[in-house]
């Protein structure tokens, strides 16, 4: 137990460090702002490239887990939204962003640098399959619900420019398709371009952990209620248990997922919600709500993920 909690309060002092230099107002909010930017448009981009040119595209490509992941992640919004909307008689909009707040883990300012303390050969390509449903289906799966709820998008084509503009523009989309590419055909990768990759790649973790805690600083403490505690326990309980199922599920049907991978995808659904997930709600009018998910979430994932790691005996 000595050595999970060290590992989980090595992150979280980290997380307090970012933390401290906003409450001490040592770094502003548009520091700490800057540096997510720098995390998100290069950091992660450069680490999703080194893991996907460190190895064959094979080897990388894991379909049990990816499946298991997609598996765990749907069901968790799917269970999120029908308990907002009909036990809860939520608009769609707030049914929508609880769920999204319930089935989206922080995988790279979080779950990367865990995974890199406790099981590091594999934590770039679970990185890099977990962003590939982030990015691909459950980000635009919520965005596409909201603009259809909201009725701003004229028609069907129009939410898919919407949705669309939105994936072109994402530098970890660009980084997973390169990436792909890149492995898929072999092509051999000069030093003078792999050693700055590497060195953007090394950056990611202690900068993303830094971040998360000035922007954790930045969020008002208010009255907590109950959507917020419901999104808490669907993130941090319901979602890596279903994950958990859809691995085992997985391997019933005969995909061969490594008892390594199996933890990374349970480990990485306990950690926090995504970082841009009060800035995406507060586009609908549903930042309050996500902030303070956001806030609580990030002080109880402490616990969920020093459980998690002593469960799997990591």
């Amino acid at each position: 137990m000595f050595t999970v909690l060290s590992i989980t309060g090595s992150i979280f002092a980290l997380i307090g460090v970012g933390f401290a230099l906003a409450r001490g107002q040592i770094f502003s909010a548009a520091d700490f702002a800057t540096l997510g930017r720098f995390v998100v448009r290069i950091a992660l981009p450069a680490l999703i490239l080194r893991a996907l040119l460190s190895r064959p595209l094979g080897e990388v490509f894991d379909t049990g887990y990816l499946l298991a992941v997609l598996f765990g992640s749907l069901a968790a919004f799917a269970f999120q939204y029908g308990w907002a909307r009909y036990i809860d008689k939520e608009s769609a909009i707030a049914s929508t962003f609880r769920s999204m707040g319930a089935a989206n883990g922080n995988s790279g300012f979080v779950g990367y640098p865990v995974l890199l303390l406790v099981i590091p050969q594999v934590a770039g390509p679970a990185l890099a399959l977990n962003m590939i449903v982030e990015n691909l289906v459950m980000i635009p799966l919520a965005l596409a619900l909201a603009e259809n709820a909201r009725g701003k998008a004229a028609g069907q084509t129009g939410l898919v420019t919407v949705i669309g503009g939105r994936l072109v523009r994402n530098p970890i989309i660009f980084a997973l398709i390169l990436g792909a590419i890149l492995s898929a055909l072999r092509v051999p990768i000069p030093s003078v371009v792999s050693r700055p990759i590497d060195m953007l790649a090394n950056a990611s973790s202690a900068l993303s952990l830094v971040a998360i805690g000035g922007m954790v600083a930045a969020i008002p403490l208010r009255r907590i209620g109950g959507a917020v505690l419901s999104v808490t326990l669907g993130k941090l309980v319901m979602h890596p248990v279903l994950v958990m199922l859809g691995m085992v599920a997985v391997r019933a049907a005969g995909f061969d997922v490594s008892e390594t991978m199996f933890a990374a995808g349970v480990l990485l659904a306990s950690v926090p919600t995504m970082s841009v997930y009060p800035v995406l709600a507060q586009q609908f009018g549903e930042e309050r709500t996500a902030s303070q998910v956001m806030l609580v979430v990030t002080a109880l994932s402490f616990l969920t993920m020093s459980g998690v790691l002593a469960l799997l005996r990591l």
